[in-house]
């Protein structure tokens, strides 16, 4: 029987294992953690969302790096297959906004549970504390796994070690050290969907307050050109910004500084903006102008944008020039922010950059250097938007790497 040894127990090599063993193969998976899937526990704070209720092409537009190198891996694993898959493995599953696929439980936990009980089934040897600490690749085609525990010996080995976001869960890089020693070179990494820190101290200030429904707009720092525009959801940190809107937006950034123009009000133009302010100044014309943007802002914002505009906070709001009205609507349309750097691979969900995808055949995951040698998950060099893609991307190729691993004749 066709040996294939499993490095990673997260999702996508957990669904490596699962897949190879099922297809007939002897499967050992190891996992330097105590427990399988540590990342997966705290992935959508908690409540695990698995994947995106869309079609291939659906799956293939939120993938900014290299989507057309998991044509095949998702042929392999629809989001549909991967539905199908965990309600078979007792995992009731819900749909919400946007397609995002949860655990109707809305606890990753079960995730895992499911994963484990279809390895389970399969026959999967599971070895955990196990930490690899070199791959060699004998002449004979086999390949030597030396772990902190003990020394294995292998047919096939696939890689799903991961990247290096959220290293206290484990992942730190180790696959990209295996990777170049079998003789693959590593796309430059870098953390993505990840916090963003500026440099205008003011936002310490408003730390915790959520704006919904606002437009953010990036502009790279050098050429002034617009690298991402979306309306969603953000949210001020003690350093920066984070929220739905800015983490999809750092899949984006290529270097810093960059400009982030915040549009509070997108859903009117200046001129409408513009309407509404002297409507409000109307119905507030005694008062200080400090009091009188109370139906246009959130409370905690009005002190900052009432700085920010540099109009006097205690003038009355009848005496305020149409230019003073004209600074404050184009505030209010691009509030802006000065872009320095991430908060890091700590709090980063995926890290951009891997194993250069040339070199590993998108049919297989089945490396183009090392005969016998397959990849899978993020330890690649693709990565996807927020809303279940990243985690349908290390499922769709722990299922195509598994299947091609028992498939390997040497």
């Amino acid at each position: 029987m066709l040996r294939v040894i499993i490095i990673g127990g997260g999702p996508a090599g957990m669904m490596a294992a699962g897949t190879a063993a099922a297809s007939g193969a002897s499967a050992t998976l190891l996992e330097k953690n105590e427990k399988l899937g540590k990342k997966l526990y705290i992935t959508g704070k908690g409540r695990c969302n698995l994947t995106n209720n869309t079609d291939i092409p659906g799956l293939l537009e939120h993938v900014p790096t290299n989507p057309q190198f998991l044509q095949s891996s998702f042929n392999a694993l629809s989001s549909h297959d991967l539905m199908d898959f965990f309600e078979r493995n007792n995992l009731p599953l819900k749909t919400e906004r946007g397609g995002r696929v949860f655990p109707q439980s809305d606890n990753a936990g079960h995730v895992i549970d499911a994963l484990a009980l279809h390895m389970k089934n399969a026959g999967v040897k599971v070895k955990l504390n196990r930490r690899v600490l070199t791959i060699e690749a004998s002449p004979g085609g086999t390949f030597n796994i030396i772990t902190n525990r003990e020394n294995l010996t292998a047919d096939a080995v696939i890689i799903a070690t991961g990247g290096l976001s959220y290293p206290s869960t484990g992942s730190t890089g180790d696959g990209y050290d295996f990777a170049l020693g079998l003789g693959h070179t590593i796309a430059p990494t870098s953390p993505s969907l990840v916090p963003l820190i500026v440099s205008e101290p003011w936002v310490e200030g408003l730390t915790g307050l959520s704006l919904r429904n606002v437009r953010g707009t990036i502009k790279d720092g050098a050429s002034g050109k617009i690298i991402y525009e979306e309306t969603g959801e953000m949210l001020f940190t003690p350093t920066g910004v984070t929220g739905p809107l800015i983490l999809r937006a750092s899949a984006f950034l290529t270097g810093f500084p960059a400009h982030l123009y915040i549009d509070l009000k997108p859903g009117l133009s200046h001129q409408q903006l513009d309407t509404r302010i002297l409507r409000d100044f109307a119905d507030a014309q005694n008062k200080k102008f400090v009091n009188a943007l109370d139906g246009l802002l959130p409370k905690r914002l009005i002190e900052t944008i009432v700085t920010l505009s540099a109009i006097s906070p205690d003038k009355k709001v009848n005496t305020i020039t149409r230019g003073e009205r004209q600074v404050l609507v184009n505030l209010l349309k691009g509030l802006p922010l000065t872009l320095t750097k991430t908060t890091g691979y700590k709090e980063a969900v995926i890290t951009r950059g891997g194993v250069n995808i040339k070199e590993v055949n998108p049919s297989t995951l089945m490396s183009k250097k090392t005969p016998g040698l397959f990849f899978a998950g993020e330890v690649l060099d693709v990565d996807a938007l927020t809303g279940g893609y990243n985690l349908q991307i290390a499922f769709s190729t722990g299922y195509l790497a598994g299947k091609s691993a028992a498939a390997y004749k040497g």
